[in-house]
């Protein structure tokens, strides 16, 4: 049997084992998926321990999917071993563990969140005005893709601006030769900028915090994207339908990225659509 996990902390909300199995089962494909909850500053330990235990019971541990707070501790276990999206991203939410012994680190989030907007949202990036909220991992995770998608102008904002200027000069050379006005702005530094699509790739939500931008970045009918899911995301839907815009949370991207971390774990990649629409009836179905 292989086996694969979700690590990070917290972990027990997680919707990717029950992602990953019907994955499996529309691919044909046979695999345990677990989760791991990992203690602060204990990341390699736990996929030591989690390949160990694997192999104790005769099966084989094929990676893990990585979420807040250890993406870019999973970058520094895969070291060189990046594919050229973790590598611009410097953080890492796929892990694949090969036959022979080697770590290759992966970063599925930005294609999961613009195949969201793309396909399920029905809103082009091409050409829009994006704000992302946030410079940490989940951020530098989808800076990349979001650049190819030819938006006219992408800022990134956050509240400590040095931050965001990091993240705006790690992604400049590929900004360099296309439409794509690509700045940073500390949360108060905004002005009376307006945007088509506002991303929150901040924590804020799963702390319960207030939205950390105005309603004035939101342009008429913008849509305003959360990449947390469930009820942590719906204080930011609430936020952005109290002012015109179109709530989206990241449940969309969480299956995105995942049927992308299937492709590159298993060679196949599944269709995200019909997953995502049985979830979206699961998450949403009332207590009886």
């Amino acid at each position: 049997m292989d086996r694969y996990c979700v690590m990070g902390n917290p972990v027990a909300h997680s919707r990717s084992p029950w992602i990953h199995a019907r994955f499996a089962q529309l691919t044909g494909q046979t695999l345990d998926y677990g989760r791991r909850e990992v203690a602060p500053g204990a990341f390699a330990q736990a996929v030591a321990d989690f390949r160990r235990e694997a192999q104790e019971a005769g099966d084989r541990a094929g990676g893990c999917n990585v979420t807040v707070p250890c993406k870019f501790d999973a970058a520094a276990l895969a070291g060189e071993r990046l594919s050229a999206r973790a590598r611009l991203a410097g953080a890492v939410n796929t892990l694949r563990f090969d036959e022979d012994g080697h770590v290759h680190g992966d970063n599925t989030d930005g294609a999961g969140l613009v195949a969201d907007i793309v396909r399920h949202a029905g809103r082009a990036l091409a050409g829009a005005r994006v704000l992302l909220i946030g410079a940490g991992g989940a951020a530098a995770g989808v800076m990349g893709p979001l650049i190819e998608a030819a938006p006219s102008r992408l800022v990134v904002a956050n509240r400590t601006a040095a931050k965001a200027e990091a993240l705006v000069a790690q992604h400049a050379h590929l900004a360099r030769g296309t439409d794509c006005e690509l700045q940073a702005a500390g949360l108060d530094g905004l002005g009376d900028a307006r945007f088509d699509i506002v991303v929150n790739g901040t924590a804020s939500s799963l702390a319960g915090d207030g939205v950390p931008v105005p309603a004035s970045v939101l342009a008429e009918g913008a849509l305003a994207a959360d990449m947390m899911y469930g009820p942590a995301a719906a204080g930011f839907i609430g936020w952005a339908q109290a002012h015109g815009a179109i709530g989206r949370d990241g449940l969309g991207m969480l299956v995105e990225q995942a049927a992308e971390a299937f492709a590159v774990w298993r060679g196949v990649r599944p269709d995200a659509a019909p997953v995502l629409a049985e979830l979206r009836a699961l998450v949403d179905a009332k207590p009886a």
